[in-house]
């Protein structure tokens, strides 16, 4: 059984998650739009993946005895300035889910809920390779500056380093 605080901290955590789902889908269609095609599957890649870590999310709650509650969501930006802004974007958002999963273990402490603690690592570990997969790409298009994006947009889905269970 969730206690109150616990069941409160997921619940935003589902709002978070949700949001970095429609954040990543509006980058994808404004890549697609500006002609990266490989660059908005792989943002759309990482939408679908959000949507997921959501569900799992609201499935967990729902099985501890607690409420998930289905939120409305923030727009997110619909233009960005360039790719490289776009995935510093993407790695400081990323930085902030973090954030947001250390504070649930955190709480899973306090309240000594061990079992939504052993539950939420898979998030801790999810979030290590999440911003190691977008560095990768930020580190790569540091090292191409504004040249062959053409060759990095073909490329890019070979740069993700995720795995999604």
């Amino acid at each position: 059984m969730l206690t109150k605080k616990i069941e409160k901290i997921l619940n935003e955590q589902i709002i978070k998650e949700g949001y970095s789902s429609n954040l990543y889908l509006s980058m994808a269609s404004w890549a697609d739009k500006e002609g990266y095609a490989g660059i908005a599957q792989w943002l759309f890649a990482q939408a679908e993946e959000e949507r997921t870590h959501m569900m799992k999310f609201i499935n967990f709650i729902n099985e501890r005895g607690g409420h998930a509650i289905i939120p409305a969501f923030d727009v997110p930006p619909s233009s960005f300035p360039g790719i490289k802004e776009l995935f510093n974007e993407v790695l400081a958002h990323e930085q902030y889910i973090t954030g947001s999963i250390n504070d649930i273990v955190a709480l899973t402490i306090e309240e000594k809920d061990f079992a939504t603690n052993n539950w939420v690592q898979w998030f801790v570990t999810e979030q290590v390779e999440e911003e190691a997969s977008v560095q990768i790409v930020i580190d790569k298009l540091n090292m191409l500056g504004d040249k062959n994006m053409y060759m990095f947009d073909r490329d890019i889905m070979g740069l993700r380093g995720t795995s999604e269970e």
